[in-house]
């Protein structure tokens, strides 16, 4: 039995007319998906596209394009071996298992599509629950949200437990929401929220839902994340899709016990990293898909206002695609007057590196450790990592080294432990797996 789930787009969406993109369970009628536009890459900002849906079963998909003749296609992760056929502009296949993929026409990876087929959700919350503070589109008052998400629904009843963004456009007074403890922010399939999400000194707070969180008319200075949990614990974040913060998609620190699943992300400012850690621990990342125009994903111990060590980091079941910079990068920021951080119990598995492109030699590595400010980086694994072909770049950058932009302190203290490789699979040429860069000293054990 197939299940197939769509969702319109609110007017005021910023839509995107390169393809029409089609979807339907067997023996049904098709569908049509509304298509966002997602800008990339920030060396030359471009206009992809991004639609999605929910499935289980076998679902078929048909997309065509609308602005050029198709002579090649490429959908990616090539891992994924979807096979397809293309008749005219049409290009259709048939998905059985929810995935993230890129479709890629006549070689064109910045006009592409980016393709979304999620897993059902688990237990959305109702529109109308009793417990349920519904928001309907309009420009909010955070004061007027705080007190009703504070308040009972009815006389000696409960405050309520989630906070409902409806389908439609939803734009944030003074643009950042500060979420209570103990809430559910759910943005349901077909809302947008124009804002940034802060969790500060809370516990057991949830952001979910099929949603877009909204940042692309914000300057690069104003620096609002899509997410920033600070000094905070359980705390989790799925479903949603992010487009175009000023900086990091998800800002962790001095966190712990945080989750984020399902978790799609598209920038193009400098430092818009994806996922950026500071002196934190327990993190999971499970089945995200991050193209940012920065690291992807940072492990780092302190810096700014976070001390501290940073362990027991789990990145699974994902596609990274940096069009700027690393696609994981670890050990670079510590506390070098105490003697530096400790780095450590890092794992990356079942990753898909979809690109790399870097031009500064400085920082080349789709995968990279550059242990700095005297910290100590051990007990990192990598395994079943799969590098399709980057455009600038080297695969691994292993390192103790002395960065003048971003290290206080001349190495003397650093201790890098070997990493563990497993199953790493590449097509890459050997020239692209080390270069000599002549910057800093060589790892040590």
């Amino acid at each position: 039995m197939s299940y197939l789930k769509i969702w319109d787009a609110p007017a005021g969406a910023v839509g995107r007319d390169d393809f029409i993109v089609s979807v339907r369970a067997a023996g049904e009628n098709w569908q049509p998906l509304f298509v966002y536009e997602a800008k990339v890459d920030m060396h030359n900002v471009r206009r992809a596209s991004i639609a999605y849906f929910d499935m289980e079963g076998s679902v078929e998909v048909r997309v065509e394009s609308r602005k050029e003749i198709v002579r090649q296609v490429v959908i990616r992760p090539l891992s994924k071996q979807i096979p397809f056929k293309v008749e005219g502009a049409a290009i259709t296949f048939r998905l059985n298992e929810p995935c993230k993929l890129s479709i890629e026409v006549n070689g064109d990876r910045f006009g592409n599509l980016h393709l979304f087929a999620n897993a059902p959700e688990e237990n959305p919350p109702e529109a109308d629950g009793p417990n349920v503070l519904f928001l309907k589109p309009a420009i909010h008052r955070m004061e007027d949200v705080y007190q009703l998400a504070g308040s009972p629904k009815e006389p000696g009843g409960a405050a309520p437990d989630v906070i409902y963004f409806g389908p439609g456009m939803h734009y944030l007074e003074e643009t950042i929401f500060r979420i209570p403890s103990g809430k559910t922010v759910y943005i349901a399939g077909g809302a947008i929220v124009v804002g940034s999400l802060v969790c500060d000194h809370v516990q057991d707070v949830t952001i979910r839902g099929r949603g877009v969180l909204y940042l692309s008319d914000f300057h690069r200075f104003s620096a609002f994340r899509g997410v920033r949990i600070t000094y905070s614990n359980h705390i989790s974040v799925e479903g949603i899709v992010l487009l175009d913060p000023p900086h990091y998609s998800i800002y962790i620190g001095k966190s712990d016990h945080i989750r984020i699943r399902n978790f799609k992300s598209f920038s193009t400012r400098g430092w818009c990293d994806g996922i950026d850690m500071m002196s934190s621990s327990h993190i999971e990342i499970e089945d995200v898909f991050l193209r940012t125009s920065d690291d992807c994903i940072a492990v780092y111990g302190s810096r700014w206002d976070y001390k501290g060590d940073s362990r027991c980091v789990r990145v699974k079941n994902s596609v990274l695609w940096a069009d700027v910079a690393h696609a994981m990068n670890i050990g670079g920021h510590g506390d070098y007057r105490r003697g530096g951080d400790l780095i450590e119990d890092i794992e990356f598995s079942n990753i898909d590196i979809l690109e790399h492109h870097e031009p500064q030699p400085g920082y080349w590595g789709a995968m990279n450790i550059n242990a700095g400010d005297n910290n100590t980086v051990r007990n990192v694994t990598f395994d079943n990592i799969r590098v399709e072909d980057f455009e600038l770049g080297q695969l691994l950058d292993i390192r103790v080294v002395w960065n003048e932009k971003y290290n206080w302190s001349c190495q003397k203290k650093c201790s890098l432990k070997t990493p563990s490789f497993r199953n790493l699979v590449t097509k890459l040429p050997v020239t692209a797996f080390f270069r000599d860069k002549q910057l800093g000293a060589s790892p040590q054990d």
